[in-house]
């Protein structure tokens, strides 16, 4: 294995053995051989929930499209996929996904493996589009879950925090493809927030707010709008008390913004729009750490004020800090699940020391809202207090255990914040 480490450098996989199939079959030929295994995408997770001690399988050689079914508007790919190269196929040929995250660089199979997500109002997280999924199981055999009533239900595994298999083949639902537009707003006072949330945040197709939380403001507000739009060639100077910028931003201040997607109101297409940073900037070894909470929407104005309290602590050890509204779903493991919700993200810097002083003191602020962790980011919450928080869990300890009798697929991950204390 060339390369022992995740994409930020935090952590180094313990695997011994290192797999990069070419096909399905070869697939299930190794996991039934294999006694642990895991599955590693590219590597954005930042804790050890993706780490074995004996095998890594990555997925990088299939990663190609299977079919675009035009009747039924969905599209079937390979589990290897990364976002960027789809949403460049899926433009050309009409269609488009509902939502992106920040970084189109990342894997499908991966990303809804750990309920990541963009921004929206009404936007659901990136396993939302899931209609059905294939999954190798741990005896070698495939399984496929979908919302026909004859699979296995997809609410169960959509989110499956690679728990389940590996999964090689996932079909999509797709809309017509459409252009967006962007423009950043500098300078919102967290106050404003109190009275006008929903306002700001339902403005746009997908909002972002960004703060190093120096102040009790946001420095930025991303706003993407899909066009054609009613104000979505000319936005006024003020938006909710900030200022439009006269330039091209980068969300970390003081960062060049050439890595950035498009502003100032460019039109461009939905895959070149919804991302923060471009597909053709390949991020480096990120020199970061991250960790993000999910609250109840109801709830954003004062959990950020719970924040804003702490933010001595905070502002020292942060790059930036993004909050984003996410849809409510009907997917058991996903922290936005019956739950419309509102997501706090921190890019720390890199010093693991320091955040892991800080990230308790963030998490006993946030624990009124009952705040649910990002499953593939660093937090500090008990296994028991996480577990606490998912009321379809004994459903899905019973779903891995259907799937992956033998435990090939677990770890300490695993072991300790999903599987514990299973009757």
């Amino acid at each position: 294995m060339k390369n022992n480490r995740n994409w930020a450098g935090n952590l180094t996989y313990s695997a011994s053995k290192f797999y990069v199939p070419e096909s399905v079959d070869e697939v299930q030929e190794i996991v039934a051989s294999s006694k642990r295994i895991k599955v590693l995408g590219t590597r954005h997770s930042f804790n050890r929930i993706a780490d074995c001690t004996e095998g890594l399988l990555s997925l990088q050689k299939l990663n190609r499209v299977i079919n675009l079914d035009k009747t039924h508007h969905t599209v079937t790919v390979e589990g290897g996929i990364r976002y960027g190269e789809l949403g460049q196929y899926l433009h050309s040929k009409g269609y488009a996904l509902h939502n992106l995250a920040s970084l189109p660089h990342i894997t499908v199979a991966g990303a809804c493996a750990t309920a990541t997500h963009g921004s929206g109002h009404r936007n659901q997280n990136l396993a939302a589009a899931i209609h059905s999924m294939e999954v190798v199981k741990g005896d070698g055999e495939k399984i496929t879950f979908s919302r026909n009533p004859n699979d296995m239900d997809i609410a169960a595994a959509a989110v499956g925090l690679g728990a389940l298999g590996v999964i090689t083949k996932i079909t999509l639902s797709l809309s017509p493809s459409y252009q967006m537009s962007q423009f950043v707003y500098e300078n919102l006072p967290l106050e404003n927030l109190e009275d006008s949330l929903d306002d700001i945040f339902s403005s746009a197709y997908s909002v972002s707010l960004f703060t190093d939380w120096k102040e009790a403001a946001f420095n930025q507000v991303w706003l993407k709008r899909k066009l054609p739009h009613p104000d979505s060639t000319q936005m006024g100077p003020e938006f909710f008390g900030s200022t439009r910028a006269k330039e091209h931003r980068h969300p970390v201040p003081g960062m060049t913004p050439e890595n950035c997607t498009e502003q100032m109101g460019i039109p461009g297409p939905w895959y070149e729009r919804l991302p923060h940073f471009r597909m053709d900037f390949v991020p480096s070894a990120g020199d970061e750490l991250q960790s993000e909470y999910f609250v109840p929407r109801q709830d954003a104005y004062q959990a950020l004020c719970a924040i804003n309290r702490v933010r001595q602590h905070i502002s020292p050890l942060l790059y930036v800090s993004e909050v984003r509204t996410i849809a409510e779903d009907d997917l058991w493991m996903s922290p936005c699940y019956k739950q419309e919700s509102v997501g706090i993200h921190f890019t720390w810097k890199s010093d693991w020391e320091a955040v892991r002083q800080v990230l308790p003191l963030i998490e006993a602020q946030l624990a009124p809202f009952h705040a649910r962790p990002h499953w593939g980011k660093l937090f500090t919450m008990t296994p028991s207090r996480l577990q606490s928080l998912y009321a379809k869990l004994p459903d899905f300890q019973q779903t891995v255990l259907q799937c992956d009798p033998e435990g090939k697929f677990q770890n300490e991950f695993l072991h300790e914040y999903v599987m514990a204390n299973y009757d």
